[in-house]
């Protein structure tokens, strides 16, 4: 973190610390961590010393660092406000008020992506799903959830899909995930209606994975196709932003 007015530095560096330790699978002795933090002999240890009072770190008979139980009193806490709805609804509300679409918010439920919510600011047009919907892989939240695919259970729910679909072209479709990985967009032509079509943008967490899918759906005509349009480009900084709340960082 670079220096700044607004930011405390000794705050900073004890946070370089508590990170140098979570990031390591083993306890982390003290020459270790003054090589990777920087930090002064004599300052390392009075940081030490102050996170070990507090419980934040855990120093065992060797001498060594490990992460202290305060920080699983604060995961818990913080797992007890994990609720995405009270958290992402006001994100939502201005997503509907920017595009004048639906949008629905999909999460990985059980053993493949499923709408959970769904706002609806276009009463008059059927967007071909409903809460409980199972998104197919070419709709634009099932390619969100496959441009992020990081564990067995969605590349098996990805095989699965695509042994339905007639002529698919694996290599193609990894092409287009890469574009969705780099341009955070996903783009679906009435992959359940005709004439409704959908755009779907990651809300991802601190190590880069996805914790839900939002779709902005409408009619074929309304949706952008160019992921710089300046409605996607304003929808992808909100869903940047909801990011932030779970760690992420570009």
């Amino acid at each position: 973190m670079t220096k700044s007015a607004s930011t405390i530095g000794s705050l900073a560096q004890g946070i370089k610390i508590l990170d140098v330790v979570a990031q390591s699978n083993y306890p982390v002795k003290f020459t270790e961590l003054q090589q990777e933090t920087g930090i002064s002999k004599s300052n390392l240890y009075k940081y030490l010393n102050t996170l070990t009072q507090l419980d934040l770190l855990y120093r065992d008979r060797q001498g060594s660092y490990s992460l202290g139980y305060k920080l699983l009193e604060y995961g818990n806490a913080a797992m007890k406000n994990h609720d995405i709805m009270n958290k992402l609804s006001p994100y939502f509300k201005e997503i509907s008020n920017i595009t004048h679409m639906s949008t629905s918010l999909s999460i990985w439920l059980n053993n493949c992506p499923v709408i959970t919510n769904i706002w609806n600011t276009n009463y008059g047009i059927n967007i071909g799903a409903q809460i409980g919907t199972k998104l197919p892989l070419l709709s634009a939240g099932g390619k969100v959830f496959a441009a992020y695919a990081n564990n067995e259970e969605v590349c098996q729910w990805m095989k699965q899909e695509q042994d339905k679909i007639p002529n698919f072209s694996e290599e193609q479709f990894q092409k287009e995930l890469r574009e969705i990985r780099k341009s955070y967009v996903a783009f679906a032509k009435e992959p359940l209606v005709n004439h409704v079509s959908s755009f779907g943008v990651p809300i991802l967490n601190y190590q880069n994975e996805i914790i839900a899918a939002v779709a902005v759906i409408g009619f074929t005509e309304d949706i952008p196709t160019d992921p710089q349009d300046e409605m996607i480009r304003k929808v992808v900084d909100i869903c940047k932003e909801m990011s932030r709340m779970y760690g992420y960082h570009e």
